[in-house]
């Protein structure tokens, strides 16, 4: 898997156009999530856009997430988000600096307000998550 710091680095040299597409590409990605766990319980509140999360917690402790989205460029997002935590332990996913790392990506200026208003939500979401297990 990629990580965040080599996907900023690519990120910072791409122009607006190039960008979307990078995101689009990391929401392709994504490891697949069933169609069975895209309910109400694992959709994301307050995005524009279908958002689900699912998480599972492995043998050893650490989190993994299943995520998913309808619209691309969300489906990136989320990846990026998942980048900064994925299959950590709850400790570290509960004081992980989510928006640090997502700051060098300026998303929101980047791009629609539609397309980063959830983003909150879906770091809350995980954050609550890990919280459970700690």
């Amino acid at each position: 898997m990629t990580s965040i710091a080599d996907i900023r680095d690519e990120y910072d040299f791409l122009d607006p156009d190039d960008r979307y597409r990078l995101l689009i590409d990391l929401g392709r990605s994504l490891e697949p999530m069933p169609e069975a766990l895209k309910t109400e319980a694992t959709l994301v509140r307050g995005c524009s856009a279908s958002v689900w999360v699912y998480p599972t917690r492995r043998d050893d402790g650490t989190l993994h997430f299943l995520a998913d989205s309808n619209a691309a460029i969300t489906k990136g997002i989320i990846a990026l988000v998942l980048l900064t935590v994925q299959d950590g332990t709850p400790a570290a996913i509960a004081g992980a600096d989510i928006e640090g790392e997502l700051a060098p990506f300026d998303l929101k200026n980047q791009l629609s307000s539609n397309r980063t208003q959830g983003i909150p939500n879906m770091i809350a979401l995980i954050r609550e998550t890990a919280a459970r297990y700690v």
